[in-house]
């Protein structure tokens, strides 16, 4: 007889900026705030507040609530850092302090500016995503986009490589193909692209 198996939480984050239901789950997991399920599926809330995330899928303190927490924080989860960042996320400052700090000084370098977590926060906020929960996107020539960098190519979330470009699926990324040229529309937030530039390299899926 087969095994029912219950239907995933809608808790998977594209690189479009929206949350699905999907079982898989990839390498990193993230948080904006308590975000309550009803029947497994959320409800019009996308965050509580704008410290938005990018977390090791481990706590450093070996601390897990569940999936479904009544204090804390709801779990979200990414293929790979690259999609974290195109749906307007930063590295965690606590559980994996390397990171940030490698994306704070990458940061600084980009806007010339000291800055701490509120304020690069409070940037990212307002050039990821309208009151609507709509993700801002933007248009640039693909040749001056840096690897790590999400775009729609064919109506589909592609990762920019060197010379060539990998179209995002659930599991993985599929075969990839040469960089065409000309304009695209961006996913990834225009701060976080200047963050890309400077060589911060986001950890990506074996599948890229």
């Amino acid at each position: 007889m087969p095994t029912h198996r219950p239907s995933p939480l809608q808790n998977r984050v594209l690189p479009t900026g929206e949350i699905v239901a999907d079982r898989a789950r990839g390498m990193f997991t993230g948080n904006r705030g308590i975000l309550p399920f009803t029947h497994g599926r959320l409800g019009t809330s996308r965050w509580k507040h704008h410290h938005w995330i990018i977390c090791a899928l481990t706590h450093p303190k070996g601390r897990y609530h569940g999936p479904m927490p009544a204090r804390g924080w709801t779990p979200l989860f990414f293929l790979d850092e690259a999609v974290g960042l195109a749906a307007g996320h930063r590295p965690c400052a606590y559980c994996r302090p390397e990171a940030y700090r490698a994306f704070k000084a990458a940061w600084e370098t980009a806007t010339g500016c000291a800055a701490n977590h509120n304020k690069i926060d409070k940037v990212l906020h307002r050039d990821r995503v309208t009151r609507t929960r709509t993700q801002i996107r933007h248009r640039a020539a693909l040749p001056t986009l840096p690897n790590g960098s999400f775009i729609i190519h064919d109506d589909t979330p592609h990762l920019v490589g060197d010379d060539h470009l990998f179209p995002f699926r659930s599991t993985g990324y599929g075969a990839q193909i040469r960089r065409p040229s000309g304009d695209v529309i961006v996913l990834t937030p225009a701060p976080l692209i200047k963050v890309l530039r400077t060589g911060f390299a986001p950890i990506l899926h074996e599948t890229a």
